[in-house]
């Protein structure tokens, strides 16, 4: 590929002149006539013109020859990732027959005076299928159904499990049809009977059945407080939700089943009494991308020659999950798949393969090489002249500009029959913007030393962020255990999008599982015989600070607060804290005296009174003991955990 050129020196001639003319005022003021005309004039142009050639020659060296040294090396510079998320199409009313989303439907964030919106693409079609209820039944034994269904239809009321619900029990709602992919409403009329229950945490998982195992669905809203009123239950079904038999009868199944609470979560003392239920869809869902889909892209005709280069209408080319595919049609014949490769090195002459540049958008087909013996060695096969050349199904796009908040995207860029809006639910993450040459000059040395082998624990950690450049932080730590001798363990944290303001979610850190498994696939090619190579994320120890700070006169308290709980959330990041602004360092204790330091520093701090550190389970919340270090293994990082901050005025 073409790697951009540095520009060293970037005056021109119009800039020389001015800069000399500046000189002559400051220097020789009696030199008034400064106009075109006036031979001093001439001159200074005469001596900006032969300048202006030296600057051009300038700026070839030495960075040319370094970037060219980079392409000697088969340096390329990493395409931007598309940020991806998943949308949620709501419908106006509910509607007897299915409503289709198309590949490609475009969604988007609000337009601002100060920013354009941000497109995603829908990356594939969404059918949002009409339901109805058609069969009911509850268990409460694990074994036994009750049917409901004429109970229902003559308008009497029954009870959903036993009369003091334990776990276990549950409710079993049979739809018309299976909704993989939808958001469906169920609509309950129910008496408070089933009391005991917190509304807001009732002891129900709603799942539904995919023919092999109940998976379970996100729960939207509930408006019944857990079958205690009159209300909407709105569940968002997971893909893999088919239709199946239950107690013979052959319906799409959801459950509501009875789970064993939490400590400190009351539990029902009696059971929910239903009346009526009604079940309808409401929406669906689907994976969107911050890319736009070209489906053909027409490249020209080949001439039949090694080596052609031909260029895509669009670039980048934003990674896909499938591999791109080059298309190649023989006058008269069909069309013929070609595969892309990384390079031409183990093409033979009859190998159909190709390079793409996706940064250039540069498609490249198999070279010539001239042997010592002046005879020419095909790498890669060549297409006949005159044959057609396209590229199937790519997209051009990405960068981290897509990395938006949830909800942020609410616009349909084209109306579609019976959906009222969008939303997407989740952040959109991955989202990376494309490698600078600057990053590129400094990867050139590691991949000269690598040469695409892991030996070393830089090694792993450069062809990791080779394999998934998205990511945010990439560690790679060798065994220390004896019983773990020749284990490599690879951390990834990955790139989170969040708002300005907001703080960082413990469920946000977990890696995508389509960048562990590229990162691990590459690793294997990589890894020398003998070595086991763990790819995953690293251990979090969560923190709690608890600290009291005395403000200085006329400083708000609430405000100083506020600032001090932003600075220990912001210092203590593993993304964008520690000292250097860049994340918390692996395995770096984390001591009273160093956050001392930062919340002395904020302006309206007089005194930092007390502090005190506590381990904390950022799963389970339980708050360890009091420290003034805490110790960190080499290959955890922090994460803070509900900081107190009291402030008393000045």
């Amino acid at each position: 590929m073409a790697l951009p050129l540095p520009n060293l020196d970037d005056r021109r001639f119009q800039d020389l002149v001015d800069d000399a003319k500046r000189q002559v005022a400051r220097r020789s003021p009696s030199w008034t006539d400064h106009n075109v005309s006036d031979p001093g004039v001439t001159l200074i142009e005469l001596f900006a013109f032969m300048t202006d050639q030296v600057v051009y020659r300038l700026n070839r060296v030495p960075d040319r020859q370094y970037v060219a040294f980079l392409e000697l090396l088969g340096v390329k510079l990493f395409p931007p990732t598309a940020a991806r998320t998943t949308v949620t199409f709501w419908l106006t009313a509910p509607q007897p027959a299915t409503v289709k989303i198309p590949i490609s439907t475009q969604v988007a964030t609000v337009r601002t005076e100060s920013e354009a919106a941000t497109v995603f693409e829908t990356l594939a079609d969404l059918p949002i299928v009409s339901c109805s209820l058609s069969k009911l039944r509850s268990q409460i034994d694990g074994r036994t159904f009750r049917d409901h269904d004429e109970t229902l239809a003559i308008g009497q009321r029954f009870t959903c499990f036993d009369e003091v619900p334990a776990a276990g029990n549950a409710l079993y709602i049979g739809l018309s049809d299976a909704v993989p992919s939808c958001a469906v409403t169920l609509r309950f009329e129910c008496s408070i009977e089933g009391v005991g229950v917190d509304p807001l945490r009732p002891p129900l998982a709603w799942e539904a059945w995919d023919g092999d195992e109940w998976v379970d669905c996100e729960v939207d809203h509930d408006d019944t407080g857990g079958l205690n009123r009159n209300g909407d239950v709105v569940l968002h079904v997971p893909s893999s939700h088919a239709a199946s038999i239950i107690d013979r009868q052959r319906a799409g199944w959801i459950r509501a089943r009875v789970t064993e609470p939490e400590d400190g979560v009351p539990r029902y003392s009696s059971s929910p009494s239903i009346g009526k239920l009604a079940a309808f869809t409401c929406g669906g869902t689907v994976d969107v991308a911050n890319a736009e889909r070209v489906d053909t892209d027409d490249l020209g005709v080949s001439e039949g020659v090694p080596g052609q280069r031909l260029a895509l209408r669009r670039r980048p080319v934003v990674p896909g999950a499938a591999p791109l595919v080059l298309e190649v049609a023989p006058d008269g014949e069909d069309w013929v798949e070609w595969q892309a490769t990384e390079d031409f090195a183990g093409s033979g002459p009859d190998d159909l393969h190709f390079v793409l540049d996706p940064v250039s958008g540069v498609v490249e087909l198999g070279p010539a090489v001239r042997l010592a013996d002046g005879t020419l060695e095909r790498h890669g096969a060549v297409p006949p002249k005159g044959a057609r050349l396209r590229i199937r199904g790519y997209h051009t796009g990405g960068g981290e500009r897509g990395n938006v908040a949830p909800r942020a995207i609410s616009v349909l860029r084209s109306s579609i029959p019976y959906v009222g809006r969008v939303e997407n639910r989740r952040p959109a993450v991955g989202g990376v913007d494309g490698e600078t040459l600057e990053n590129a000059k400094v990867r050139g040395p590691l991949l000269l030393r690598t040469r695409g082998r892991a030996v070393t624990a830089e090694d792993f950690e450069h062809i990791a962020r080779s394999a998934a450049p998205e990511v945010a932080r990439v560690r790679a730590v060798a065994a220390v255990e004896p019983a773990d001798a020749g284990s490599v363990r690879v951390l990834i944290v990955p790139t989170v999008a969040r708002a300005a303001d907001a703080r960082l979610r413990f469920e946000q850190l977990v890696p995508p599982e389509a960048a562990l498994q590229r990162i691990t696939d590459r690793l294997e090619e990589t890894r020398v015989i003998g070595t086991r190579v763990v790819v995953e994320p690293p251990v979090y120890r969560g923190v709690t600070v608890v600290a009291k700070l005395r403000a200085r006169a006329r400083t708000n308290p609430a405000r100083l607060q506020t600032a001090a709980l932003d600075a220990l959330y912001a210092y203590l990041d593993p993304i964008t804290g520690g000292p250097d602004g860049d994340g918390w360092p692996f395995g770096r204790p984390v001591t009273a005296g160093e956050l001392t330091a930062v919340l002395q520093g904020l302006r309206g701090t007089e005194l930092v009174d007390d502090l005190r550190i506590f381990g904390a389970d950022p799963v389970t919340g339980q708050r360890g003991g009091q420290t003034n270090r805490l110790e960190l293994e080499p290959t955890a990082l922090v994460f803070s955990y509900e900081h107190q901050v009291l402030v008393e005025a000045g």
